[in-house]
């Protein structure tokens, strides 16, 4: 069975003091009811904030991971504003986001970048969080699945079917408006991901954990991942508070328990 993963997005959110003081409030929260042997729970805060919060988890023991929403595909350089996967890696950082929705369409980011980026992540030995997804119109459409199997191909040049990677389903239509997908869309969309993770490694693909992301509180993750190819969730709003955050936890044990 594949464990949980939880990923908080603060996306820009939250400076390094409001950063230390969500973490002091999640780590009460989940205090003594589960630990990283039930749940992977990631944070991906501003890259202000992740050496201050590594400095922390690492001193308190916490089962906590940390991750970072961005990365350049270079180790240095003349690249104005980025930072490298050898930068992240120092700071603490185990995953890191590549390719999220905002980024794609506010940025322009390309699935040949986003594919350099997951590549740059690997060979820095973190875990790249892909993310894919379609809009509302193609969901209207009926092209979901041509949609998916397409940013995957070319997304996925980097992996050799091997490596640890993380791929999360993020519907844009339901990111951020408070209309999540129902369970049997998350499950649908993840298990269209796993069949096409299977052309490039048939034999790790049933290891790699897919997420869904849009809309996921605490009373609907367990419903949302209730479903045998969603492995865990890419939490966004509701992740800057920390009970939200530690309620979606409980939630998502408690179904995996159960099953």
């Amino acid at each position: 069975m594949r464990k949980p993963l939880l990923a908080a997005n603060w996306k820009m959110n939250q400076t390094v003091s409001e950063s230390l003081d969500w973490l002091a409030d999640f780590n009460r929260e989940i205090a003594g009811v589960l630990n990283n042997k039930d749940v992977d729970a990631v944070f991906c805060p501003p890259f202000t904030a992740l050496y201050p919060l590594h400095q922390v988890i690492a001193s308190q023991k916490m089962d906590i991971c940390l991750g970072a929403q961005d990365l350049f595909w270079q180790e240095a350089g003349a690249f104005t504003g980025e930072i490298s996967p050898g930068m992240l890696a120092e700071c603490g950082v185990s995953y890191v986001i590549c390719g999220h929705s905002e980024r794609r369409t506010l940025l322009q980011e390309s699935s040949e970048m986003i594919s350099k980026k997951c590549g740059a992540a690997v060979a820095a030995g973190l875990v790249p969080i892909l993310c894919v997804g379609e809009t509302l119109s193609i969901r209207e459409g009926g092209l979901t699945q041509e949609w998916l199997e397409a940013q995957l191909y070319e997304s996925l040049d980097f992996w050799d079917g091997k490596s640890e990677i993380v791929v999360a389903y993020e519907p844009i239509w339901a990111i951020g408006t408070g209309q999540a997908a129902t369970a049997a869309d998350a499950e649908a969309a993840c298990a269209i991901i796993r069949d096409n993770l299977r052309e490039k490694g048939a034999g790790f693909a049933d290891q790699v954990r897919i997420l869904y992301g849009g809309s996921v509180t605490p009373e609907n993750a367990a419903e949302l991942m209730s479903g045998a190819n969603v492995d865990g969730a890419l939490v966004g709003g509701a992740s800057l508070k920390a009970a939200a955050f530690a309620g979606i936890c409980r939630a998502v044990f408690a179904e995996n328990s159960q099953g």
